[in-house]
């Protein structure tokens, strides 16, 4: 059994999940990127998620996003449940789409960390020897909307009725929350960090000698296929990401709190002598309709 989940609003994740068996089922091209963002674009506009980064892998994707009112796992089980749909019709499948590992939705705790993730994620095709460069990626990678703050548009996929109640096309602008300081100086911080990524590893090519697959082969692998390496397996999974060993500390002594206040409050519950759970109680509030706390204003 896992631990709950605090679910807070004003809060930047980092999301992450991975396809069934490691299988390339969102390897790119025009029908599944444009179904990709549809799907994306439509699950953040239903629950006020502000979207501020995406890169689409053929087996993953990496996901950077402001949770405004607490709704994250609520966008997570839309924008998963209609991107697995549409993949199973466009690739002619019935089974999961993605693995049944959990996704991941790691909290970041401090400016400079959604600065770290976002270029995480854009620059996970060059580190993973696919491209040399960010904008070489022939898939799903939104860093030039956020870089510009222009709009993200997509069209219906055809698994949706055209008579139904998806809309033919959805648009959302990517942009900064103003908690996260000066634009240009976030800019400037995710360009040094793409552009260091981006030489450290060409040097790294240089040095063994290996080349990038490049985009013409990718686009042209099956998405039945699936990569050659063998994946890590019972690694820890982390709740939350921070720079700064204080902010950290913080961070984990909070969700201490947390833990022990809501078995505190679930053990009165289950003793008929019921309290309110503390804020950010997310499953017993949605499914049980307990009592929970508001959040403290900082």
């Amino acid at each position: 059994m896992t631990l709950p989940r605090q679910v807070l609003p004003d809060t930047f994740y980092m999301i992450t999940r991975r396809c069934t068996q490691r299988q390339f089922l969102l390897r790119p091209d025009p029908e599944l990127d444009n179904a990709f963002l549809y799907c994306l674009i439509v699950a953040a506009l239903r629950y006020d998620v502000g979207l501020l980064h995406s890169t689409a892998m053929s087996n993953h994707h990496h996901t950077t996003i402001y949770d405004r009112i607490g709704t994250l796992c609520e966008f997570m089980e839309h924008f998963h449940k209609l991107t697995a749909k549409c993949v199973n019709s466009m690739r002619g499948r019935w089974e999961n789409c993605w693995s049944t590992e959990p996704a991941s939705a790691v909290q970041l705790l401090e400016g400079n960390d959604v600065v770290n993730k976002i270029a995480y994620g854009a620059t996970n095709p060059v580190k993973d020897g696919l491209v040399e460069c960010v904008a070489d990626w022939p898939g799903v990678n939104t860093l030039d909307a956020l870089l510009e703050g222009r709009e993200l548009r997509a069209h219906r996929p055809a698994f949706f009725r055209d008579d139904g109640d998806m809309p033919a096309e959805v648009s959302i602008t990517v942009e900064l929350p103003p908690c996260l300081g000066d634009k240009a100086t976030f800019f400037a911080d995710v360009r040094a960090q793409i552009e260091k990524t981006e030489a450290r590893h060409l040097v790294i090519r240089s040095v063994l000698g290996r080349t990038v697959i490049g985009p013409a082969r990718i686009l042209k692998q099956s998405w039945r296929a699936s990569p050659d390496s063998v994946e890590p397996r019972r690694l820890l999974r982390p709740r939350l990401a921070a720079r700064s060993k204080w902010a950290r500390v913080e961070a984990l002594l909070r969700s201490s709190q947390f833990q022990r206040d809501y078995q505190r409050a679930r053990s009165a519950l289950l003793e008929g002598n019921p309290i309110p759970f503390p804020a950010g109680t997310y499953w017993m509030r949605r499914f049980a309709g307990v009592e929970v706390c508001s959040p403290t204003l900082n």
